[in-house]
């Protein structure tokens, strides 16, 4: 009996909302950010940057999960928009996605907002 990947039956799939805000653009990814999804929301970011969105907004509130992976995707992608002039600013973390942050010291690199409205603010208007 073929049972598939261990867990995948309890993994959330993830999913990925690119919203433009002006010169700027707020993504939501939702779910799990893993080895199995990370390319989703890569895309969709590499996306933001590569269109002329390269100021990005992640809206973190619907994280349920972000391992390695998923880390290094907000790394290269915080190194690709501040390339082109742009940035990435980090909202609503869920505690269990902070701490990641927290425990690699990745959480320095970054702005981290409250709130959606704070990183919104936050963005140079254009």
């Amino acid at each position: 009996m073929d049972r598939g990947v261990p867990g995948e039956m309890y993994r959330r799939q993830l999913t990925v909302d690119v919203r433009r805000v002006g010169a700027g653009a707020v993504v939501a990814p939702a779910g799990e950010l893993d080895h199995h999804s990370a390319e989703r929301l890569q895309t969709a970011l590499r996306e933001c940057v590569t269109s002329g969105h390269a100021r990005i907004v992640i809206d973190c509130s619907g994280l349920e999960f972000c391992d390695s992976i998923g880390l290094n995707v907000l790394l290269t992608t915080r190194m690709e928009a501040e390339a082109v002039g742009g940035s990435v600013h980090l909202a609503e973390m869920p505690p269990i996605v902070a701490r990641v942050l927290e425990i690699t010291g990745a959480g320095a690199v970054f702005a981290v907002h409250e709130t959606l409205a704070e990183a919104l603010a936050a963005l140079p208007a254009d």
